[in-house]
């Protein structure tokens, strides 16, 4: 064997010995998956999926070239826009809380985008610019119309939830785009992140022609990095948790996928308020996804305040499993795909839910914080903006933190702000106004009120309509001009406690809003977006002037053009062809005058 041939057998081995070191590697990252049917005391189903994706890994510091279930289109953006957090949802309807109850997690409707920087990025309005951008041609959707005109830069509002830096907001932008319509388009990326996509696990009851026959479709992607012990599983978020010991911390990059859809039983046809898997998305589960270290199907079957249960499931569950959320004392039926005994009598998952009696006299309590919003006034000069904010806790008051934001075309008289409760006035406590510039940027109120208990509180502004320039108004300006949602933020008190070894089994997991004890929850609402109408012109009398124009135009002008061109000639008289003559012999022959 020549030398040739010991370098090409060194090669080899190398090569083998690396093949091998890589396969020995425990994977630093992990897919968990989950689907919460939750019946609805109005007959409706609402169903959350959640799809995570950890990876224990620092895009920021480490040069990253491989991604297995991370999505290597977010890995990247992140690492090249020095991202801390990214928070994107895509909305069509309205949660209705007074209906519904409290979502678990609720986005206002349309788009809605924030992001939390890096303190490394110096010009934080450009990297925002360009982000908006490549996250809509990634989602397919209209967020490049994200400019300095509905963005904003709130200073209590959205606290980060892993290691962005939480004193120094200017790394912080906010954005919302209420008209923003959410159709399949929106849907198919966002399932093409999956590292399963929608071929199998849960994801193959994703089908598009069904979610969109519904009464709410929310779909959100949240980014955020957290703090993860080597020691155990626990993740230790910024703001509720702070480590100094960086030996037995390490930083993880955590990917959450979560789609919310409410199915309504008139709408669908059925008729009937008891729904099955295959009623609502025309297919059943057969399998979980090969990459997932977890995949559960979790139903509500809590009695609601009634003596005897309400629910029949069938199949049997395999579990059962109790929990507190949101200060409301929960039974779950779990359902584990990974668990072979589940598969074993049939191959195909088809979960069907029956109500034991008729619920229709089934009242729905209130939820503890729940919040409207309405323009009131007339004509097209002046309005004003009313917001009842409800707190129905029967003895504890806690305080809200509430964000306006609302266009530049809408000129807010700050000196006409009125909180009322019950009442009498009530002072905020924290106030912060940025006004607006014409078109430049919007209006941007917080304010952090406190809510006594068991009352209404109502927040009124006054405003002035502007008038825009005729380039300015939109192709059906009579339609109206949409405000964004307010958004309100509070600790809520429980009146029942989570213990800490609950929130690890409870569905959705510990959810994206962990609480350090369990005698309170965080809640984060928005109320109903607003639709404006503003001074229109009479946008077709610039099509009569038009019109006129160049009717005067064609026929004077052009009359005119055509005398002083035209040109005249003397045409000799034709003697005619051979026809004619002939003709003209017979008419002699006959005694008749020739032509």
């Amino acid at each position: 064997m020549g030398e040739m041939g010991m370098e090409l057998v060194k090669l080899l081995l190398l090569l083998g010995l690396a093949e091998a070191a890589v396969e020995a590697e425990v994977p630093r990252d992990s897919l968990q998956e989950e689907l919460l049917l939750s019946p609805l005391p109005s007959g409706d189903l609402s169903a959350t999926f959640q799809f995570r994706t950890r990876w224990d890994s620092d895009l920021q510091r480490e040069g990253v070239s491989h991604y297995r279930l991370f999505p290597k289109a977010l890995g990247q953006l992140i690492s090249k826009y020095s991202v801390c957090e990214l928070h994107l949802s895509l909305t069509q309807g309205f949660w209705r809380t007074r209906s519904w109850g409290q979502p678990s997690l609720q986005a206002p409707a349309g788009a809605e985008l924030w992001v939390w920087f890096q303190d490394s990025v110096s010009d934080v309005d450009k990297a925002w610019k360009d982000l908006s951008n490549i996250l809509s041609g990634i989602f397919c959707a209209s967020l490049n119309f994200i400019d300095s005109t509905n963005t904003v830069t709130p200073t209590a509002s959205f606290k980060p939830l892993g290691l962005a830096n939480v004193t120094d907001h200017r790394f912080l932008r906010y954005a919302a785009l209420p008209r923003e319509v959410v159709c399949t388009e929106n849907l198919t990326p966002w399932k093409k992140l999956l590292p399963c996509s929608s071929k199998a696990g849960l994801a193959v009851l994703l089908k598009a022609e069904r979610l969109f026959h519904s009464s709410y479709h929310s779909q959100a992607v949240h980014v955020p990095s957290w703090w993860f012990s080597q020691r155990s599983e626990k993740k230790y978020p910024q703001f509720i948790i702070f480590k100094t010991d960086a030996s037995c911390l390490s930083v993880s990059w955590e990917l959450r996928q979560t789609l919310t859809v409410v199915f309504d039983s008139f709408a669908s046809g059925h008729g009937k308020k008891d729904w099955s898997l295959f009623k609502i998305f025309s297919r059943t589960l057969t399998e979980a996804c090969p990459l997932s270290s977890q995949s559960k199907v979790y139903v509500d079957i809590s009695s609601r305040g009634q003596e005897k249960e309400l629910l029949d499931v069938s199949p049997a569950p395999l579990s059962i499993h109790e929990a507190v959320v949101q200060g409301d004392r929960r039974t779950y039926a779990v359902y584990d795909l990974l668990n072979p005994a589940l598969f074993n009598g049939s191959r195909s998952l088809n979960v069907q839910l029956k109500w034991k009696r008729p619920q229709d006299g089934l009242d729905l309590p209130a939820p503890v914080l729940h919040a409207q919003r309405y323009v009131s006034g007339y004509g097209l000069q002046t309005g004003e903006i009313s917001t009842l904010v409800y707190n129905t806790h029967p003895y504890r008051a806690f305080p809200v933190l509430l964000l306006e934001t609302v266009p530049w075309y809408l000129r807010l008289y700050i000196h006409t702000l009125s909180i009322i409760t019950k009442g009498k006035e009530n002072k905020p406590s924290y106030i912060h106004y940025q006004p607006a510039q014409d078109r430049r940027q919007p209006h941007l109120l917080e304010m952090l009120i406190q809510l006594p208990a068991n009352s209404v509180t109502k927040i009124t502004i006054q405003f002035e309509r502007a008038l825009l320039k005729w380039t300015e108004y939109t192709p059906d300006p009579n339609h109206g001009f949409y405000v964004s949602s307010s958004v309100l933020s509070s600790l809520v008190p429980s009146i029942i406690a989570m213990k800490e070894e609950e929130e690890d089994l409870s569905p959705l997991f510990t959810s994206l809003f962990p609480s350090s004890d369990g005698s309170s929850y965080f809640v984060r609402l928005y109320t109903e977006p607003l639709l404006v109408n503003l001074p229109t012109p009479d946008f077709s009398m610039p099509y009569n002037v038009i019109c006129l124009t160049c009717t005067v135009v064609a026929v004077c002008y052009g009359s005119f053009y055509n005398l002083l061109t035209r040109t005249f000639q003397i045409e000799e008289p034709n003697r005619g062809g051979l026809a004619k003559r002939l003709a003209n012999i017979i008419r002699k022959i006959r005694g008749v005058p020739p032509l």
